[in-house]
């Protein structure tokens, strides 16, 4: 049987959230022709069992949450075991890049990404409580910088590679993703993040500004998917793409007219349904790429 304090380690790592993360890595490997399968299982690995969730683990011991957080609706007690989980499994991260041979970029990915997760929660630095930069730095690392770092790996791709414009231009369009989903996930932590003195990007501004912030980066998402797309003469896929997006966006549509209505509608069951909806489309339609890929 296990201990309760496994137990509240176990919830705080989130393993379940980082499936929210992960249209990221399977765009990329959708762009990844020819992919090497160890390396492509290598990798998702190392982001979603140990880095991702290290992330999780060591917000949740410095936030101390009593409100509901990503997919926890009532946190459990933290410990010094969670912290001590969170750089355990960072340092396992690191090892398995450097011991997967995943390449030089993508290890020094990793040790980056592991720290500025530390500096968004620590209390020392804690770049939560600055809206802007969080946001930035969200977007851009776990956008951009997680797009590159896995056509790296799993590609071989040279530094040189990465610069260029089919590399760099499908990694922007996660960032303007994230841009639009992240302020999302806060619009129901007001009051827990005001307890902390955190001004998140939501708090910053507003409800009604959170919804408008993720309309507007949504529909340039969409604008650069579809140029990404027909631009490579591949209108089935845009049109698959619009498919599997299109619960998400009824369900955005829904949720704000609630929440005009209502402003307690901002909570936190309608946040994870949207995320869900969201995630599972992007996984999915990446996957069906990946998918066709292999059958052509």
């Amino acid at each position: 049987m296990i201990s309760k304090p496994l137990t509240n380690i176990l919830v705080h790592l989130r393993l379940p959230f980082s499936l929210f993360l992960a249209p990221v890595y399977f765009f990329a490997l959708s762009e990844s022709a020819p992919a090497s399968g160890e390396k492509a299982l290598g990798v998702f690995f190392i982001l979603h069992f140990l880095l991702f969730p290290a992330s999780n683990a060591y917000n949740s011991y410095y936030d101390r949450d009593e409100g509901s957080i990503g997919l926890i609706r009532n946190p459990p007690p933290t410990s010094r075991g969670l912290l001590y989980t969170a750089i355990l499994m960072d340092a396992a991260a690191i090892a398995g890049a450097a011991w997967l041979h995943l390449g030089w970029f993508f290890t020094v990915y990793v040790v980056v990404y592991g720290l500025v997760s530390k500096a968004y929660s620590h209390p020392a630095i804690r770049l939560k409580r600055y809206p802007v930069t969080s946001l930035l730095v969200v977007a851009l690392f776990q956008g951009l910088y997680t797009f590159i770092a896995c056509r790296a790996a799993i590609s071989r791709l040279d530094l040189s590679d990465l610069n260029g414009f089919s590399v760099l231009f499908p990694a922007l369009l996660c960032s303007i993703n994230l841009t639009a989903v992240y302020p999302l996930t806060q619009v129901y932590q007001h009051e827990e993040d005001e307890k902390h003195g955190d001004l998140t990007y939501s708090r910053l501004v507003g409800i009604r500004g959170t919804f408008l912030h993720a309309v507007l980066f949504f529909s340039l998402s969409f604008c650069g998917f579809t140029y990404w797309y027909l631009s490579k003469g591949q209108p089935e896929r845009w049109l698959l793409f619009n498919a599997f997006m299109l619960p998400a966006v009824v369900y955005l549509s829904y949720w704000w007219f609630r929440v005009k209505t209502n402003h307690t509608e901002a909570n936190y069951s309608h946040t994870m349904r949207f995320n869900a909806l969201a995630s599972a489309g992007l996984n999915v339609f990446f996957i069906c790429l990946i998918l066709l890929n292999r059958s052509i």
